[in-house]
């Protein structure tokens, strides 16, 4: 078994010779909540955008649970047990809840079904989708979303589109689950209930999640370790005390 479940070296990436991202080298160990930080422009969705395939590395490699990853394709690396939301919620808004749920969950062999079986309407494929519908409606259950589970995703509130992101990327039953500004714009009251969530999710499922946010006190409240990227470079890592205190951290992020 491997050390960490995500580990990178040397990870870098440049565009038209210009480096976004150099030498970048995490190691997140099983089941920690694990914070990339940092200010605008750092990097940090350009070291996602890398561990999920969307783009490939310059320089560097990574491994998942020991077995390397660098260069192989989305579906690939999602299918490996890397899951991510994004900044810009991304849901199928014309779908209900529990669908967008169970798209998810379609990544798992259990619940997958040949087209011939769907197609000839078999019980193979009733079975299945009752399986999967009892399913999502668990994870719909976690974060407090069962109720709406039947509305269109385009009518749930902000904040509960954000946790029905999080809920489809948990149910492709990653080993990995990156969130990408989890609480982006929601209010303080959403924020709480959101680091509640995680929690849970990390203990139930015991889950290993990496994380960007640009809220600190989420970040400070809720990770075990942090690292702190700006300009595409590592600035501090350590817990998050340590990593926040750093007096070239509090330098990039107020100046001066």
């Amino acid at each position: 078994m491997a050390e960490y479940l995500l580990e990178t070296k040397n990870l870098g990436i440049s565009f038209g010779g210009l480096k976004a991202l150099d030498d970048i080298n995490l190691k997140i160990k099983k089941n920690q909540l694990y914070g990339l930080v940092g200010p605008n422009g750092a990097g940090k969705t350009t070291v996602f955008n890398l561990l999920t395939g969307v783009y490939k590395p310059t320089t560097g490699t990574f491994y998942l649970d020991g077995k390397e990853l660098t260069g192989k394709t989305q579906e690939k690396i999602n299918h490996e047990g890397i899951a991510r939301t994004f900044q810009n919620i991304r849901l199928f808004n014309n779908m209900s809840v529990i669908r967008n749920v169970m798209v998810g969950l379609h990544n798992q062999p259990e619940f997958k079904c040949t087209p011939f079986a769907s197609m000839l309407r078999l019980p193979k494929h009733f079975d299945t989708e009752i399986r999967c519908r009892e399913k999502a409606k668990e994870i719909l259950r976690i974060f407090d979303l069962y109720e709406e589970r039947n509305n269109l995703a385009c009518n749930l509130p902000y904040g509960k589109q954000r946790k029905l992101e999080i809920a489809r990327a948990l149910a492709t039953n990653p080993k990995l689950l990156l969130l990408d500004e989890p609480a982006a714009g929601m209010n303080p009251n959403e924020t709480e209930d959101l680091m509640r969530i995680v929690r849970r999710i990390r203990d139930e499922f015991d889950m290993t999640i990496l994380l960007i946010e640009h809220d600190l006190k989420f970040v400070s409240g809720l990770c075990d370790e942090l690292t702190v990227l700006n300009f595409g470079t590592t600035l501090a890592e350590g817990t998050a005390e340590e990593a926040l205190n750093d007096p070239e951290v509090i330098k990039a992020y107020i100046g001066g």
